[in-house]
């Protein structure tokens, strides 16, 4: 068993090398842009620091400066290594999978990222800089605030890819819908539990003040919505009354055979 293992072992390691290497080698490209990069970052931030809120970017501690460098470094050299990284992915599932199965896995990792992307950019754009401002707007008039760069790249990362994994959902559920495991009317029935779901991820994402929470959960239920009209197209459910007569016409079928093997007796 062993054996028959080693040959799997032996690739695995080899893709994984190959795709440490490739992180590795973006990470020492990208630190040495990570000014330009960790700009990017906090542009959000400093747009609304200089504009109509009192407050300072400031880094807490004497290293803290290198360890941005390094986590800016590392989160761009991610965002760049992830096409090789999914490719020798691919690489080592691919042989164990049929044709059909290939023809599947493609145009989901293709819809996959992009859906990520667009929602990296979405909430980059349009909700990072809405909270930032909302949060720090209230109570500034009677206080200044000071805004650690560790604490605001946490939150950033948090938020950009929490916001990239959940404009995952259309795409899974269209997958899933697909191969008949799900159907728009299994989404819609646990949607009150999707919604308890919804506001978790989103206190664990967002700053802890129910106006973030709720800024963020709008989207996410939008998502859930899309999933809901998109399984609609692809894999509906059955309406009731088909149901019934598909059992009605197997139970009569069943009944003649019964009768036909009484008769033969």
């Amino acid at each position: 068993m062993l054996e028959d293992l080693k040959p799997h072992i032996q690739d695995l390691r080899k893709r994984l090398i190959i795709s440490i290497s490739v992180l590795f080698a973006a990470f020492v490209v990208c630190f040495g842009f990570w000014e330009e990069i960790f700009h990017i970052i906090k542009l959000p931030l400093v747009e609304v620091l200089g504009s109509e809120i009192r407050g300072k970017f400031i880094a807490s501690g004497m290293i803290e400066g290198i360890f941005i460098a390094m986590k800016s470094a590392l989160f761009a050299a991610l965002v760049i290594s992830t096409p090789v990284i999914f490719w020798q992915i691919w690489i080592f599932v691919a042989p164990g999978l049929y044709k059909n199965e290939k023809k599947v896995v493609i145009p989901f990792v293709f819809f996959g990222t992009t859906m990520f992307a667009i929602g990296v950019v979405f909430s980059y754009l349009g909700v990072l800089p809405f909270i930032i401002k909302n949060v720090l707007l209230f109570g500034n008039d009677q206080f200044e605030a000071y805004i650690t760069a560790e604490n605001y790249f946490t939150f950033f990362t948090r938020l950009v890819i929490g916001f990239g994994i959940a404009f995952e959902l259309p795409v899974l559920c269209f997958f899933l819908g697909k191969v008949g495991l799900i159907t728009d009317e299994s989404l819609k029935n646990f949607f009150k539990y999707a919604v308890v779901l919804i506001f978790i991820i989103a206190a664990l994402i967002a700053p802890p003040d129910v106006i973030s929470q709720v800024l963020l959960a709008i989207p996410l239920m939008g998502l859930y919505g899309i999933s809901i009209i998109v399984l609609k197209f692809v894999n509906p459910a059955q309406p009731q009354d088909e149901e019934e007569d598909e059992e009605d016409i197997a139970q009569t079928d069943l009944q003649e055979k019964q009768e036909g093997k009484e008769s033969s007796l």
